[in-house]
């Protein structure tokens, strides 16, 4: 889970109130010393991930939805050896949410 905005403030806050050093302040709030380091140059926690797809070629999955239309998720990830989330979620890229769109 991670920690709120309004805490990460008061936490750096803190080290700049009291003159702390990163590990003295991790060891007075009880959080690691990379996490104040990461809020001090970033303090918004990263929501999504700027990464694009790399084991999963988008179009050869494309032409095997529409050359398998009734095929299950798992059998696309024996064909593409990888595992159904990343089906699923290779899917969800390319807007395909159902099975039978037509139906």
């Amino acid at each position: 889970m991670a920690y709120s905005v309004n805490f990460r403030r008061k936490v750096l806050a803190s080290k700049e109130r009291d003159n702390l050093s990163f590990e003295e302040t991790a060891l007075r709030f009880g959080i690691s010393k990379s996490s104040l380091s990461r809020w001090s140059k970033r303090l918004e926690p990263c929501l999504t991930r700027n990464k694009p797809a790399t084991k999963i070629d988008m179009v050869r999955l494309a032409r095997d939805v529409e050359q398998y239309p009734d095929a299950y998720q798992h059998e696309r990830a024996e064909r593409f050896g990888c595992s159904q989330r990343g089906i699923c979620e290779a899917l969800k890229r390319l807007k395909i949410s159902q099975k039978y769109p037509d139906r």
